[in-house]
């Protein structure tokens, strides 16, 4: 009988072993061993600094040997929801996640807490349990960039707004360049409704529809500079550039490259950084994991506007 016991244990213990793909890692503290990232687009320059980030943080804390599990959601829910599940059963210790899908999400992300892993949403927020989140001041880079577009236009003008991803990093964008326009009675939005992706493709795509739609565009509010950078081909494609300017989000190489081209009618960007940001979520998961939770459960990192006229100064993202 005590053999058959014996048996049984170790059945169970090896049972324990292959259900976190091999190794129990999710409750050992003493070591970062498995990181998961998970993000919405990597083909964008922003997401792939993320990648560099959060697998400079990992092996920092873990050394060489830190696994780091690298994804592309590319914007589909149902392939995030997938990576979180292959996470849990590879046994990460810390996930880092950027969720395509605010409310989509919050089920994959209680599978992952319920499994004892680290959740932590990077850029935009999750819905779930997540437990924290870090992420650029959002709201702010909109201020910003609606500011910008104000004075220029002296509070009078029409613009359009071309949206992203029903993320909480451009709605929050969205929110604040709105709430500058509501103060602003002279400017009319023509436009907010238009998801171009994120992309370059496609702000190509959603502002020539634009162009063809309104005859009369003085300014463009995109949600991040490949967006940005899109619109401003297709307004020269149009040879409308003397009637109106782009502004973006981001602060991203590409921008600054346009920035400083006398020729380009992008004129601004409020700046992240997400290399910095990816970084500091790997970081925070592992003090959360040492038992050394942050103040705040949401931590917010300060945006600065670039434009033209101070781009030459702009040290850009921390790994470019």
């Amino acid at each position: 009988m005590k053999k058959i016991l014996m048996v049984l244990l170790a059945l169970l213990v090896v049972g324990s072993v292959f259900a976190n793909g091999g190794s129990d890692t999710s409750s050992d503290s003493s070591q970062l061993k498995v990181v998961g990232v998970t993000l919405g687009d990597i083909g964008n320059p922003f997401f792939y600094q993320m990648t560099l980030g959060a697998e400079a943080a990992a092996k920092k804390i873990g050394g060489d040997d830190v696994k780091v599990m690298i994804e592309n959601a590319q914007y589909d829910l149902n392939k995030q929801v997938n990576q979180i599940d292959t996470f849990i059963a590879n046994g990460a210790q810390i996930i880092i996640l950027n969720a395509v899908d605010f409310k989509g999400i919050a089920p994959a992300v209680r599978r992952a807490k319920e499994a004892g892993v680290i959740v932590i949403a990077a850029d935009v927020g999750a819905e779930g349990g997540v437990d924290a989140t870090v992420t650029s001041n959002n709201y702010d880079a909109g201020v910003q960039a609606g500011e910008y577009i104000a004075k220029k236009l002296d509070g009078k003008g029409s613009i359009v707004i071309v949206n992203g991803p029903p993320v909480t990093a451009v709605t929050d964008r969205v929110q604040g360049a709105m709430d500058v326009f509501a103060k602003n009675p002279g400017i009319k939005i023509l436009s907010d409704n238009q998801n171009a992706g994120g992309s370059r493709d496609g702000g190509l795509r959603v502002m020539t529809d634009l162009l063809t739609a309104f005859p009369e565009i003085d300014a463009v509010f995109a949600i991040n500079d490949p967006t940005g950078i899109g619109c401003e081909l297709a307004i020269k494609q149009a040879r409308r550039e003397s009637e109106m300017f782009v502004v973006g989000v981001d602060g991203s190489p590409d921008a600054e490259v346009v920035l400083a081209d006398p020729d380009s009618i992008f004129e601004a960007t409020p700046a992240q950084d997400p290399y910095a940001m990816a970084k500091m979520a790997v970081e925070v998961g592992w003090d959360i994991m040492q038992g050394n939770p942050p103040a705040e459960t949401t931590i917010l990192i300060p945006v600065t506007l670039i434009t033209k006229e101070n781009v030459a100064s702009f040290k850009g993202w921390t790994s470019k």
